[in-house]
Order: C-alpha cells, then structure tokens, then sequence
C-alpha cells in the first residue's frame, strides 16, 4: 500500500472521520487536505416526530425507503415516542421500496422485507425496478436522508403518486469560504482528485460554483486533470446526476478506505 498515491494531493470533502480518512492517504504517500463540503447534519426531532404521527395516524400504501441510517433514527424516535411498535405495523402493512443494502439490512434486522429494491445500488436502480408497479394517485411516505432525491421525487410525481416527504437528518451547508477553497483547488489543479463520501457534499458544490459562474469549468476540470472519486454506487450517482461522468469508486465495498485504494488504483493504471 506503501507510496501508491506518491506524489498525489487528495481533497476529503466529507466532515465525519476526515482526520481518519487522511491517515489512509498518508499511508500511500499521498497528500490530504481536508475541504468539508458537508456542513453540520442534525437530527431534526420536532419535525420528524410529527412527520411519524402523520406517517401512523394514515398508512400509506406505499413505503419508500432510501438509507439504513435513516430508517434507524425513524426507529429511534419512535422509541421515545412509545410508538415503535406502531410504527412497525405500519411498515408490515405497506409495500416497501428500498435502495441500496444498508437499507435492506436496516429492514431485515426488524423483520421486514422490501417488495422492490434497486438491481445496482442507486436512484436510478431503484425507479427501474418501481417502474412495472402503478403508482397513480397512491398514498406514498417517501423517506430521505435529509437531502433531496430531486430525480426520484420528479419520477414519483411524474407517476402522479401522492407524495409525503420524511427527512430525519437536515444538512445545513457548510461556509461559503470553504467551498470557494475546494472549488479554487478543483479550478486551479492544485488537487489530483476530490473524494465524496456523500450526495449533499456535491449537491452543495456544485450549487456554490453555479452561483459564482463557474459550474462548467469545475466540470470540465473534473473531466481533465481533477478526478472525482465517491465512497459508492448511490455518490456516484449524484456526480453523474450533476454532470461529471469520469467517477472513481469501489464496485463493492462502500468504505473510504476502499475508495482511497480503488483511487490510487486508477491512478497506477492511467499513469494519470
């Protein structure tokens, strides 16, 4: 593992374990510089304790489920609601959509099974395998990790379902000045790559270099000498989604010390 990102200088956009995830880096002789992208995510109690009572007092016919960790702090809150239980009876009641595994396993763990899941991991894996199923003018909870699914939602609304939003966690973006330095650092080729560990890091760079005129020329850099690399399947969508079609990312394991290797991997065989 020894000096395989020698010479290379890794920007870690996400906020949480970016001190551990820097180590990896140094380890492979590389360099990292910690660019928080993220901001501070919050567990918004108030809203989702309505947002459960609303979810119990009417089932829907349809359960929609993007994150593991999400589903685990809905659990929680109920919890402290004496409404667990309840909670869980409205899931075995409902036709569940999931994406991704942690979310499958997140399921599994209470005794539940999703009726669909994505076949590969992403949004998009997920609308193909939702498509076959009619959804107009169905009672649909849609639960989000605190940042939008804009392509999941327009889809469902599309198919004209009756959509109700449940976010657990909100994200409250991070400075201005920290992403006007990791953009500087992607326009300026000071990096060789910026790791992403979550959709709302790129969400929020992406919004802060359209606000400043500058959102093709991180594109094009991202295309050129600047590689984008995602911790997993569900990131890389949101890169994809946003324009950056030259993704690095492990196919499997969804850890950041996957990502690093797979990242310096890529370098080894493009020599790039």
């Amino acid at each position: 593992m020894t000096e395989r990102l020698g010479g290379r200088t890794i920007a870690l956009t996400g906020p949480r374990k970016a001190e551990d995830m820097a180590k990896i880096v140094e380890k492979m002789g590389g360099t990292a510089l910690i660019r928080p992208a993220q901001g501070t995510v919050f567990l918004d109690d108030v809203e989702t304790r309505k947002s459960l009572a609303d979810w119990i007092a009417e089932p829907p016919a349809w359960t929609v489920l993007t994150t593991g960790i999400g589903l685990d702090a809905l659990f929680n809150v109920a919890a402290s609601m004496n409404a667990e239980s309840d909670l869980l009876k409205v899931l075995q009641q409902s036709s569940i959509a999931a994406r991704g595994y942690k979310t499958v396993n997140a399921l599994r763990k209470r005794g539940l099974e999703p009726l669909v899941r994505d076949d590969d991991g992403s949004t998009s894996g997920l609308i193909r395998s939702l498509a076959e199923y009619e959804l107009h003018g169905t009672e649909v909870v849609l639960q989000l990790h605190g940042d939008p699914a804009p392509k999941l939602e327009a889809w469902l609304e599309e198919q004209e379902a009756n959509v109700r939003r449940v976010l657990p966690y909100r994200h409250i973006p991070p400075e201005p000045e920290q992403l006007e330095q990791l953009l500087d650092d992607i326009l300026r080729h000071v990096i060789d790559a910026a790791a992403f560990t979550s959709a709302p890091q790129i969400r929020n760079l992406t919004e802060y270099a359209r606000s400043q005129g500058k959102l093709e020329d991180m594109i094009q850099a991202f295309q050129g000498p600047v590689v984008a690399a995602a911790v997993g399947k569900i990131t890389a969508q949101a890169l994809l989604e946003e324009g950056i079609t030259r993704v690095v990312y492990p196919p499997e394991d969804e850890r950041m010390g996957s990502m690093v290797v797979e990242l310096a991997r890529y370098f080894q065989t493009n020599n790039a």
